[in-house]
């Protein structure tokens, strides 16, 4: 009888790769991938810790396992894993904790039935397994970096993922070259992308490994994960306009835009710098999409404080912003910090924050009402409808054509409406 095995991913496309990993190795062992809901005989939870949040819907992962199938083995892995192995250890049903090191020898691990296998992060190496495919997507993710030495005041990363570290740039082609045929879109991932290159001998950087990707792969359209305000020089900002294949597309962590909160985020900038960023960025790429990151609540964020970061983004011609409550996060600075502000306020700031952002992104899409673009398409069709994304990250829902997922496809864009953009394939 073929065992099954469901895989639940919480967070980053981090841990979204090493989920496709686990996929492909656990496939190669003979197991067969189901739902989550179907009542796998093995379940892998990939957590994520940035938030409390996420550390109680990993633990819900754990339980509706158990509910689906009672005799289920429960496998928890992930950031959560690797800073709180106990806590999790000690849910009934867990019968293996994994840190992120450790996951990719999932199978070793099963086979011995260690109970808990989790290593220092901040003394790890490891690196990303290769990937021959991309489970269940049509954009394949490639990752080119792990760990991060920032050390911002809310954030706990440092201590899940340890110390920065790169992958040799002929791993990263070799890697893509591998799923080039397959999938028209790579998207570049890590935890701290813009220090690619800086741990390697001799020493490299991202825009370095941009350029040598253009000329060794066939890659049809690359694109960037999150990129630090401070990492992005006015030659990869040129980089991105020349290219014919890498998106335009900035993901910003601003986080606050009022300086005396940067400073207790511990965040190595300011307003003005971050200012003059995004201003330069769309003055060169004026259709590119620039989201930002920010952080709703920080300990101590007075009404002042707070509107400086809802002027800040209201003055930038940004599209749109991923935001997050402040989450008071054990074993980081900003959670012994005094002045936490209280839940209900955190969330009238993110509501707030949310209704910039909404404009922002509605503001945004609606320049390409009449307009073709090109578009990935992703999933099946939903009411008769392909939908995809295009290379500024606008979501599309369009009609016509006999096009399958992960085609690229040209769609003159019609009209939008709060879900994204509508349009027919050209």
């Amino acid at each position: 009888m073929t065992l099954t095995a469901a895989i639940a991913t919480l967070g980053c496309k981090t841990n979204q790769f090493e989920s496709a990993a686990l996929h492909e190795s656990l496939e190669t062992a003979g197991y067969r991938i189901v739902p989550f809901e179907a009542g796998a005989d093995l379940v892998v939870v990939n957590t994520c810790t940035v938030t409390a949040a996420t550390d109680a819907q990993s633990r819900n992962l754990v339980r509706r396992a158990r509910r689906l199938n009672a005799a289920c083995r429960v496998v928890v892995t992930g950031c959560y894993a690797q800073v709180d192995p106990t806590a999790l250890k000690e849910l009934p049903g867990v019968a293996l904790v994994l840190g992120n090191e450790e996951k990719r020898d999932l199978l070793r691990h099963l086979a011995d039935g260690a109970g808990v296998a989790v290593a220092p992060s901040r003394a790890t190496t490891a690196l990303p397994p290769p990937l021959s495919t991309f489970a269940g997507r049509s954009r394949a993710f490639v990752q080119i970096q792990n760990g991060c030495d920032a050390f911002c005041s809310y954030c706990i990363i440092p201590y899940a993922r340890g110390a920065s570290r790169s992958v040799p740039a002929a791993a990263v082609i070799e890697q893509i070259r591998r799923l080039n045929p397959d999938y028209p879109e790579i998207v570049l991932t890590g935890i701290h992308i813009g220090g690619y290159g800086a741990d390697l001998q001799p020493p490299t950087t991202l825009l370095a490994l941009l350029h040598t990707i253009e000329r060794e792969t066939e890659v049809q359209r690359l694109r960037l994960g999150s990129l630090e305000p401070t990492e992005i020089p006015a030659a990869l900002i040129e980089t991105v306009a020349a290219s014919p294949v890498l998106c335009p597309h900035f993901h910003i962590p601003l986080q606050a835009g009022d300086d005396a909160v940067l400073q207790r985020m511990n965040r190595h900038y300011d307003s003005a710098f971050f200012r003059t960023l995004v201003t330069d960025i769309h003055a060169r790429l004026p259709e590119a999409a620039i989201g930002l990151d920010v952080i709703a609540g920080f300990p101590g964020e007075t009404e002042a404080e707070f509107a400086n970061t809802c002027q800040l983004i209201e003055d930038l011609p940004v599209s749109h912003l991923h935001v997050f409550p402040f989450s008071k996060r054990p074993g980081t600075p900003a959670g012994a910090m005094a002045d936490q502000i209280s839940g209900s306020l955190i969330k009238q700031r993110a509501a707030r924050l949310r209704q910039i952002g909404e404009a922002k992104q509605a503001a945004f899409a609606r320049r390409f009402i009449g307009r073709t673009l090109e578009v990935v398409i992703e999933g099946g069709k939903r009411k008769g409808l392909c939908r995809g994304l295009t290379g500024n990250y606008l979501s599309v829902a369009f009609s016509g054509g006999d096009a399958k997922e992960g085609d690229l496809v040209a769609v003159r864009i019609t009209d939008w409406t709060s879900a994204g953009l509508l349009g027919a394939a050209v």
